[in-house]
């Protein structure tokens, strides 16, 4: 492939890491990641509350991985409420996971302005280089196992499926909303009736897929990359010391 048709897929592909970081970002401060309605169960048991009437007991809300808001409903009327997840729910949610999907969160925003770099370095720099030596080959290994893709698209790559796994499994196994609604509420108890996930987990998701994209670039791009060479090569010389 000509060089000046690698040099703007290199580009495209530094662009797309770049679009997806400000994604990241902008997605990691709002709190439009989830919304869930809730069903004030106390106050729908009190009156036998059936049909339409299950409206006046319906709650609503919309948090991100800091903060967000909505409103609560018992049959009296709106109750609008706001909340913060450090510190004012540290107790109620499982704090290790939530940690663990804003760290995944980060590495993905570092990991695809990182990405960025890479590629704009190969359109406009020296060839294809990546990490050498024992820490570069654990470090491939650990986040990719056999594949040979540059390892800042594998990286991205990675916290992004983690992400997405992580807080899934937090919202629907540990029950979040839930666990939000009920929240300082000793007089009413709460049940979630249904969650969407919102805007910024689909800008994470789409970042997830816009980094394989990224990988398949690289491969159109047509280069040959260190790691699967020494690999041919060691083949090679065993294949050789064998006939002898």
């Amino acid at each position: 492939m000509p060089n000046q048709q690698k040099k703007v897929i290199f580009c495209t592909a530094g662009v797309l890491s770049f679009v997806c970081a400000l994604g990241v970002v902008t997605a990691l401060g709002t709190p439009f990641w989830i919304k869930a309605t809730f069903l004030c169960k106390t106050g729908a048991l009190l009156v036998n509350a059936s049909g339409r009437e299950l409206d006046k007991f319906m709650g609503e809300m919309q948090y991100g991985l800091f903060h967000g808001a909505g409103v609560r409903q018992c049959g009296l009327g709106a109750r609008p409420f706001h909340f913060q997840f450090f510190p004012d729910l540290l107790k109620a949610i499982p704090v290790s996971m939530h940690v663990n999907v804003i760290l995944f969160c980060t590495l993905l925003t570092l990991s695809s302005m990182l990405g960025t770099a890479f590629f704009m370095y190969n359109a406009f720099g020296k060839p294809f280089e990546t990490l050498h030596g024992p820490l570069g080959l654990y470090l491939l290994s650990f986040i990719s196992g056999k594949t040979n893709l540059p390892w800042p698209v594998r990286l991205s790559g990675s916290c992004g499926c983690l992400v997405m796994i992580l807080f899934a499994s937090e919202v629907k196994m540990h029950h979040l909303s839930e666990k939000i609604a009920n929240y300082k509420e000793g007089t009413y108890a709460y049940k979630t009736q249904s969650e969407k996930y919102a805007t910024s987990f689909w800008v994470v998701f789409i970042c997830f897929f816009v980094h394989c994209l990224n990988g398949l670039l690289i491969r159109f791009a047509g280069f040959q990359f260190p790691f699967a060479k020494a690999k041919h090569a060691e083949t090679a010389t065993v294949a050789a010391d064998l006939m002898y």
